[in-house]
C-alpha cells in the first residue's frame, strides 16, 4: 500500500519539479529525462539482483519483433512526456490532468475496439458519460481538447502494447530508454551547436535535471511492487491520486483559471470514473 501510494504521489507532485526546471525548454527536459533515466536504470540492473540484470536485456536484443514493439512504446512515452511537460510550461496543467482522468476509460475503449473485450453495462455507461464530457469541452472550446486526448490516447496505447510485451518493468523501461537515447543525444547536440542548450548555464536547473532519472524510474518500480500485492480494484482507485494532486496544484499553486464551464466537463468525467469504479469493485467481488 505504501509503495503504491508513494508511486502515485510522486507522479501527482511531478508538475512542481517540472515547473522548477521551467527555464529549460520542454524538449531538452525530455532528452535529459531519457538519458538520466538510462543511467539510473543501468545502475539498478547492475546492482539489484531482482531486476534480472543485463542477461534479460541481451536476450531481448536478439528478438527483433519485441525490440520493434518496445521502440514503438518508447516513442509513445517520449511524446507523452513532451506534451505533459509542455502543458505545464504553457500553463495548461488542468487540460493534462483531465487527460489522465480520462485514461482508464480510454483503456476500456481500446480493449473493446482492438482486443475484442466485451464491455459490461456499467462500463458502457461510464464510456458514454466520458464521451459527453469530452463533447462538452469541444463545444465550450470550439475545438478538440487535444492535450487531454493526446495524453490519454498515448498512455492508453502504451498500456495496451506493453501488455503484449513479455518483459518486466525495469528491463523493459531500460530498453525503451536505450532505444530513444540516440534521439535525445542528437537533439542535445543540435541545441548545443545552435547555442540554445539550457543545461550548463549555471542555473539551479543544472542541479535538478539529473533527478529526472529518479523521478522517472522510481515511481514505476514502486508501482510494480504495489501492484503485485494489492487487489486490482484498490490499484484502480489509487490511480486517481496522481491527476487529483495535479488538479489541486494547477488551481491552488499555479493559479490556472478554472471556470464553471470547465467544472461541468470535469464533473462529467468524475461521474464516469465513479460509475467505472463501482463496476470495478463489483467485478472484483464476483465469484470466479
Amino acid at each position: 500500500m505504501l509503495a503504491a501510494l508513494a508511486a502515485f504521489s510522486i507522479w501527482g507532485l511531478s508538475p512542481l519539479y517540472f515547473r522548477a526546471v521551467g527555464s529549460i525548454p520542454p524538449f531538452e527536459i525530455v532528452a535529459h529525462r531519457i538519458l538520466w533515466s538510462l543511467a539510473f536504470l543501468a545502475g539498478l540492473l547492475a546492482f539489484l539482483p531482482f531486476t534480472g540484470g543485463f542477461a534479460r536485456v541481451r536476450e531481448v536484443c536478439r528478438q527483433p519483433r519485441l525490440l520493434g514493439l518496445l521502440a514503438l512504446t518508447a516513442l509513445l512515452t517520449g511524446s507523452n512526456w513532451l506534451v505533459f511537460i509542455w502543458s505545464i510550461d504553457a500553463g495548461r496543467l488542468l487540460e493534462a490532468t483531465l487527460g489522465y482522468f480520462i485514461n482508464p476509460l480510454v483503456s476500456i475503449a481500446l480493449g473493446a475496439a482492438i482486443l475484442g473485450e466485451r464491455l459490461r453495462p456499467l462500463q458502457r455507461v461510464a464510456v458514454a458519460i466520458a464521451i459527453a464530457g469530452v463533447a462538452w469541452r469541444v463545444w465550450q472550446l470550439g475545438s478538440l481538447p487535444w492535450i487531454s486526448l493526446y495524453l490519454a490516447g498515448t498512455f492508453g496505447l502504451y498500456g495496451l502494447l506493453r501488455k503484449r510485451a513479455p518483459i518486466e518493468a525495469v528491463s523493459g523501461l531500460f530498453i525503451e530508454t536505450l532505444l530513444v537515447a540516440p534521439l535525445a543525444l542528437a537533439g542535445l547536440a543540435w541545441m548545443h551547436a545552435g547555442g540554445t542548450l539550457g543545461f550548463g548555464s549555471g542555473a539551479a536547473a543544472d542541479w535538478l535535471l539529473p533527478l529526472s532519472g529518479i523521478i522517472t524510474a522510481l515511481p514505476l518500480m514502486l508501482f510494480t511492487a504495489g501492484a503485485r500485492r494489492l487487489p486490482l480494484a484498490t490499484i484502480g482507485f489509487m490511480q486517481y491520486l496522481a491527476p487529483s494532486l495535479g488538479f489541486i496544484i494547477a488551481i491552488r499553486i499555479f493559479r490556472e483559471p478554472f471556470d464553471a464551464g470547465q467544472l461541468i466537463g470535469f464533473l462529467l468525467i468524475w461521474t464516469a470514473l465513479a460509475v467505472y469504479s463501482v463496476d470495478m469493485v463489483r467485478a472484483a467481488r464476483r465469484p470466479r
